[in-house]
């Protein structure tokens, strides 16, 4: 090393370590890859990117593209329930959240005369705070992007 120069020195391995160094450098990338698909995979599904509109029988617009966990972060939302609100007999139940449940299973398509229509309902959940905020789109094609 002291004239320098890089001395590499060979390794001469036998048939069964280079079979387990082989496999050891094919294994170590997949699990790798494995993990990393399922980390996407879980981010996914928890960073909506838009409201389904499926519910809808003959949407005129795109889904509304939204991105929730940028949303909560951009409007430091911390609890559920400003969003994902549950009410019993009319009243508003504080500290409870519904966010194990799709809009459409307390609202109807059409109002009822209790709540509102399920349209309406996501118009008025998130225009209202947009208003009240002063921020955050309020045109329809703000968030239904074609």
């Amino acid at each position: 090393m002291g004239n320098g120069k890089l001395k590499f020195e060979t390794i001469n391995l036998g048939l069964k370590e280079a079979v387990f160094m082989r496999r050891w450098f094919l294994l170590i990338p997949a699990v790798f890859a494995v993990c990393c698909f399922f980390q996407a995979a879980a981010h996914s599904q928890e960073d909506m990117i838009v409201i389904d509109n499926q519910t809808f029988e003959n949407p005129k617009r795109p889904p509304a593209v939204f991105r929730h966990d940028l949303h909560n972060e951009s409007a430091a939302i911390e609890e559920c329930n400003v969003c994902h609100h549950l009410y019993e007999d009319g009243k508003l139940i504080e500290d409870e959240s519904s966010e194990d449940q799709g809009c459409a299973e307390c609202h109807e398509m059409q109002d009822d005369g209790r709540k509102p229509g399920l349209m309406m309902a996501f118009h008025t959940n998130c225009k209202s705070c947009h208003r009240e905020k002063k921020k955050g789109p309020l045109m329809c094609g703000q968030c239904h992007v074609r």
